[in-house]
């Protein structure tokens, strides 16, 4: 798995509880949340196939 360090949604690093990796339902392409987005369901792109989600 790719080593990500940044929420796709806010930009913010990944330092404290709440953060997570996870492979993009639709592509291969890793994808990282933080906490705050991930509890306020901030929606995201994938960046390599566009699909969206909460």
């Amino acid at each position: 798995m790719e080593m990500v360090d940044r929420c796709i949604s806010c930009g913010k690093g990944f330092v404290g509880k709440g953060f997570v990796t996870f492979i993009c339902p639709m592509c291969d392409t890793v994808i990282g949340r933080c906490g705050d987005c991930r509890e306020q369901s901030v929606k995201y792109t994938c960046p390599t196939c566009g699909f969206t989600g909460p």
